[in-house]
């Protein structure tokens, strides 16, 4: 699993106007509707009830919403980088400014988990996230996390 198979880079943005956790969650589904092609009601739906089974917030600024989608095909993801840090309701209880949602078919088991920890693996290292913070440009934000893996992995 890698952030090629993971990512594209039109599901990479900069949000400007997210003020609360529903409202970037509405803008990850919008993103993943543009991206993948994915309805955003459902998407925002799914995001919603997932967090409310506890929420996603891991602590250090980072949030990894995740939700099974019917009809998926793959585990695609969304990276979103957010001007102004909101409450996520993170365990360390400090505000979030780098999300990372995830999305599996209903019946994806190891694949989700695979994704699920390579993201999190990724957005546990301090310097990636200083980096993905210093550059505000969706397609730096891409490479720098495509970049993270491979180095990762050599």
């Amino acid at each position: 699993m890698d952030f090629a198979k993971l990512l594209k880079p039109e599901a990479v943005k900069v949000l400007t106007s997210a003020s609360s956790k529903k409202r970037l969650l509405a803008d990850v589904g919008d993103l993943a509707a543009f991206a993948y092609d994915l309805n955003p009601g459902i998407v925002l739906e799914c995001l919603l009830a997932r967090e409310a089974l506890g929420p996603t917030g891991v602590g250090h600024g980072v949030a990894l919403p995740h939700a099974r989608i019917e009809g998926l095909d793959e585990v695609v993801g969304v990276f979103v980088l957010l001007d102004k840090p909101i409450d996520f309701g993170a365990v360390d209880r400090q505000p979030v400014d780098i999300a990372f949602a995830l999305f599996a078919p209903e019946n994806a088991g190891v694949e989700h988990l695979k994704a699920l920890a390579l993201v999190s693996r990724t957005l546990r290292e301090p310097s990636i996230c200083a980096k993905l913070r210093a550059n505000p440009d969706a397609s730096t934000l891409f490479a720098i996390l495509s970049e993270s893996r491979q180095q990762q992995a050599a």
